[in-house]
């Protein structure tokens, strides 16, 4: 029987001594580090590390956690310790760009990415049977103006009421309040295309199209209060040329939103992903 695994991501004032610590710490509880991967920031001075790593079954788990709490406390450390054992929980927010959303669905239900999408929200129902096919609840929560409080009210509750470790806003095209940000904050990921600050607003590849663009392309990053300028976890781009109609951009841009997006959530799921101030490291 295999023995169960687990990944230890912190990040702390860099100084010596850090990687002994912890591979001594594990090493003392007979534990067998399969991977890991460090960064130190010479910049801002700051040190990141990702173990993963397997312990004997019959390790208690809240002893490595009391061990690591006294190690995090010696070197000022900001760590957390993940059950690889456990998938993560989903929820999907769409309005009427359903791309993302099918190829989230998709990757999930086919077993290529290792974790649950529990729940599809939309202010729209244009993909309630999609989320039906896939045997996912969907969720109709339109939102205007004056029903903005009580809406986001009912995603928070949604949120708590299923456990939901990641929001993902799959082209949802509404803006978080600060409230709700804040409240989802570090886990939210929301995809966009790359114009920015170019083309705002409606019909943004039309826009790029009427400029004669030659590279378009996808950001995902966390959400924060700021829009659009939340840490950057994934970004990719595609050539396009003076031939492409703007349906044509559209769907190369469809394609590189997935793909980002799907990267970002991966990258999350699996616990590759450090906050370093506005940015992030991002281990692969």
């Amino acid at each position: 029987m295999p023995r169960p695994d687990h990944v230890l991501i912190l990040s702390c004032p860099d100084r010596p001594g850090i990687v002994y610590r912890i591979s001594g710490l594990l090493y003392e509880r007979g534990c067998n580090i399969l991977d890991a991967q460090q960064y130190g920031d010479a910049e801002a001075g700051r040190f990141f590390l990702r173990v993963h790593f397997d312990l004997p079954e019959d390790a208690a788990v809240e002893d490595l956690r009391s061990a690591m709490a006294a190690v995090g406390s010696d070197f000022g450390m900001d760590w957390q310790l993940h059950d690889c054992g456990r998938r993560a929980r989903i929820l999907v927010l769409v309005s009427r760009q359903g791309h993302c959303l099918n190829d989230l669905l998709f990757r999930v239900g086919s077993g290529q990415l290792a974790a649950d999408v529990v729940a599809v929200a939309g202010n729209h129902r244009d993909f309630e049977q999609l989320a039906s096919s896939y045997g996912v609840p969907f969720h109709f929560l339109p939102v205007d103006a004056a029903s903005r409080e009580r809406q986001e009210a009912a995603l928070l509750d949604l949120v708590e009421r299923e456990g939901i470790d990641l929001v993902v806003l799959a082209r949802y095209m509404q803006i978080l309040s600060p409230g709700l940000c804040a409240a989802l904050a570090g886990r939210a990921i929301n995809i966009h295309h790359s114009f920015l600050p170019s083309f705002k607003g409606a019909r943004p590849y039309h826009q790029a199209h009427e400029r004669g663009v030659k590279i378009i392309g996808a950001t995902a990053h966390y959400v924060t209060p700021d829009l659009d300028e939340g840490p950057i976890i994934e970004q990719d781009v595609a050539r396009v040329d003076h031939a492409m109609s703007p349906k044509e951009l559209i769907r190369v841009g469809s394609d590189v939103e997935s793909l980002v997006l799907s990267r970002a959530v991966r990258r999350h799921v699996e616990h590759r992903i450090l906050l370093n101030g506005q940015r992030t490291v991002v281990f692969r």
